[in-house]
């Protein structure tokens, strides 16, 4: 039976949605949309080229993920990072990433591990390609919520979906060493190791000891703008991705926003 014009409105506007919380979060993810960054509805809207609709409800979701917050009489904005807040934050991470871990081994069937082996072996070629770091931290998210798809508990993936969001902003300043994505991605394999030979309790534990070292690592690297702690100076949003054009004022290519494309 085909879908009626309602139907087919809503399942386009639902795509669209999707799409422009994508471009979003990829944004912020690559450090385009900086921590601090306004996120105004009519002007993001205005650069993607779509209604405020899809926009609104993307960037809803980027704040019920933790990578953009609501604050009073401002708006939206991007996340800020916040060194001593982070470190509490990994605290808690490290306790439910474990539970994470041991749940998703309790329920790992042969997709489930086949789906991270394959998430380990594209992590493996892109440190081999010479990647920037915004490969390295889509695989790493990717890789952290399949184990919670994996674990199927919504009331961990409620918790832990927010904290994620936000301690993935760090990654920027964390991943600065050449070492740490190879880091990362070794204790990924342990973590995927135990869970393959059944072992709930080693998978916990290994898990937990990854988060730990992030929190060890995110103490040791050096404060980047907007991460030292203080109050990041607000900034307005411009979202710069896809093909240069004319050069700007400066001597520096500018680039512009691709549109949305909308669904029919």
């Amino acid at each position: 039976m085909p879908e009626s014009p309602v139907q087919e409105n809503r399942a386009s506007g639902e795509l669209l949605t999707d799409r422009t919380y994508e471009a979003l979060k990829a944004a912020i993810l690559r450090n385009q949309l900086t921590p601090g960054t306004a996120l105004s509805v009519p002007e993001l809207a205005r650069q993607l080229e779509v209604s405020r609709t899809p926009v609104r409800e993307a960037v809803q979701r980027l704040i019920y993920e933790g990578l953009a917050n609501h604050v009073s009489r401002r708006g939206a904005e991007v996340s800020k990072v916040d060194i001593a807040d982070l470190r509490k934050l990994y605290v808690v991470r490290e306790s439910l990433e474990g539970l994470s871990a041991r749940l998703a081994t309790e329920n790992l069937d042969a997709d489930g591990l086949s789906t991270l082996r394959q998430i380990l072996a594209e992590h493996e070629h892109v440190l081999g390609s010479g990647a920037d770091n915004a490969a390295h931290i889509e695989l790493d998210i990717r890789f952290h919520r399949t184990l919670r798809e994996i674990a199927a508990n919504a009331h961990l993936t409620a918790a832990l979906e927010p904290i994620a969001g936000r301690s993935h902003l760090a990654l920027h300043s964390l991943w600065r060493s050449k070492d740490a994505p190879r880091l990362a991605l070794d204790e990924h394999t342990h973590i995927v190791d135990a869970m393959a030979a059944g072992d709930p309790d080693c998978a916990e534990t290994v898990a937990r000891r990854h988060i730990s070292r992030l929190r060890v690592r995110l103490s040791q690297a050096t404060t980047r703008d907007g991460m030292s702690g203080g109050t990041p100076r607000r900034r307005n949003f411009s979202l710069l991705v896809g093909d240069e054009t004319a050069p700007g004022p400066e001597g520096r290519a500018r680039r512009r926003a691709h549109p949305i494309e909308t669904p029919r």
